[in-house]
């Protein structure tokens, strides 16, 4: 019996979509693994992966890539995770609106492009699935990443909408809502030429030492569990044979999980203290006091 065959986008290394990859490669899936440059996928060749180039923000190169899968597994698919992503650090206050359409267009809009591209493939299939890697900040906003945490509400909101729509076609399309993970993300942040230092303006620039710190994922990730072992449990929930709608996965994955049901005033102390709010606070207040003797 043929492995069953997903493709997986934004497999660099070093990111999300590698350990994907090579765990569910590991469970028995016929993995395609693509990215924009294949140059970077060389941990997942190298465990004898297959990789295609796919730039999810260009509808040339997905169409080039449904062709090419097309013929790769004669002329359908079996599972689509949309996994490529950015994130932008910056408070709201000094967010720079090209690039916050740039995250838009990245963890948004290509989930619209490709899975409209890949569907055709996908109900060829038996029991197809989509998974669409959003973020528990879609219902666990981290302060000074509103532009993430909005884009993955977003894609969040697709995706449940996603999951009632094709239900009727025997498609099932499941939100993966990763918490914590050790990766290069923040690493990226700054590889994509986005600053995680305030501007000399910022209103923040009072607690800059700390917000500097906070913006750059340092302490963030502190708090992420090892990618390996994420990619493990993920792809234990998709070999399921009742894969869940929602799965949670990462450090405060669980707690997030549980938000609709927590007092919002303990959630808003935990978000505040770890995000910096409080430091910029303590920082205003000393300020005034100073001011004022």
């Amino acid at each position: 019996m043929p492995k069953k065959a997903i493709l997986i986008t934004g497999c660099s290394d070093g990111g999300l979509g590698a350990s994907l990859a090579l765990a569910l490669h590991q469970s028995g899936w016929r993995v395609l693994a693509t990215a924009r440059n294949p140059a970077k996928m060389s941990s997942i060749t190298s465990a004898g992966i297959e990789t295609l180039t796919l730039d999810v923000l260009s509808d040339a190169s997905i169409k080039e890539c449904v062709a090419e899968v097309g013929e790769l597994t004669g002329g359908n698919l079996d599972a689509l995770l949309n996994n490529a992503g950015a994130g932008y650090s910056m408070p709201f206050t000094d967010v720079a609106l090209p690039e916050a359409r740039r995250v838009f267009d990245l963890n948004v809009w290509s989930l619209f492009s490709t899975t409209h591209a890949f569907l055709p493939l996908l109900m060829k299939s038996t029991n197809p699935m989509i998974i669409n890697n959003t973020s528990i900040v879609s219902v666990l906003g981290l302060p000074f990443q509103s532009v993430y945490n909005a884009s993955k509400a977003a894609a969040a909101m697709l995706t449940q909408n996603l999951r009632l729509e094709l239900q009727p076609f025997g498609i099932r399309v499941i939100d993966l809502r990763t918490g914590g993970v050790k990766t290069n993300f923040f690493a990226n942040v700054g590889n994509n030429n986005l600053s995680t230092s305030l501007p000399p303006s910022s209103i923040y620039q009072v607690a800059h030492e700390k917000m500097e710190r906070i913006l750059s994922g340092v302490d963030i990730m502190e708090e992420g569990i090892d990618s390996s072992t994420w990619a493990a449990q993920v792809a234990a929930d998709l070999n399921k044979t009742t894969p869940p709608a929602k799965i949670w996965r990462g450090g405060n994955a669980r707690i997030a999980s549980w938000a609709p049901f927590i007092p919002s005033s303990y959630v808003d102390s935990r978000l505040k203290e770890l995000s910096g709010v409080n430091a910029v606070d303590r920082k205003l207040r000393e300020q005034k006091r100073n001011g004022s003797s």
